[in-house]
């Protein structure tokens, strides 16, 4: 599992080791979560820091992008995980819904076409901004099922370390979780089956 990481300006992390993983260029993460090895993301695609700063749509190369891995990208100075999505992922997503606090994604937090089980407009991606909606702080992969941290029932997903709010594969939060509502996910077309937009999408919505 690898996992492809852009750093945005205003987006926080939890604590000092969490800042530290965002600024080496390759850090081996350990722990009881077996959280994945981070390294860095750069991206020709990426628009100016001006036009970032105003919010310009980023287009993202995701044709080298393998099952079961996940890159982050900038926009609008937010982290925007990207994951292809594994089989096994998908088949979580339904195993994890009685324990959600919003299985339907009842709350406006993604654009009408992806408002279904998997949160997406292609089942096995996932396209969301890397934020908890609690505190603004940024998850960590948290995706080994059964987890001796999480317990045995937990499905795979990801896990706030601030203050421990879950969220599964499609970014559902569960329940009882400091988080309110579920992970945004942003505007974002397909121009191919490589080629990813985020902050725009067929309406021009950003």
């Amino acid at each position: 599992m690898s996992e492809c990481v852009c750093q945005g300006a205003s987006f926080t992390t939890c604590d000092s080791q969490a800042r530290r993983q965002w600024m080496m260029a390759t850090v081996g993460v350990g722990g009881a979560l077996g959280l994945t090895a981070l390294t860095p993301f750069v991206s020709s695609l990426m628009p100016s820091e001006r036009a970032k700063a105003a919010g310009a749509p980023v287009e993202v190369d995701i044709g080298k992008l393998a099952p079961g891995d996940m890159m982050i990208v900038e926009w609008r100075g937010k982290p925007v995980w990207i994951l292809n999505r594994t089989p096994e992922m998908l088949a979580a997503l339904k195993k994890a819904e009685p324990m959600l606090a919003d299985p339907a994604s009842e709350k406006q937090q993604q654009p009408a076409y992806a408002t279904n089980e998997t949160r997406s407009r292609r089942p096995e991606m996932l396209v969301a901004v890397g934020i908890c909606t609690h505190l603004g702080c940024s998850p960590s992969t948290a995706f080994t099922p059964g987890d001796a941290a999480l317990g045995a029932d937990w499905p795979g997903g990801f896990l706030c370390p601030c203050h421990g709010s879950t969220f599964d594969f499609a970014g559902r939060v569960f329940k009882n979780k400091p988080a309110p509502t579920n992970l945004e996910v942003p505007p974002h077309q397909y121009l191919s089956e490589s080629r990813l937009v985020i902050g725009s999408d067929e309406q021009d919505k950003a």
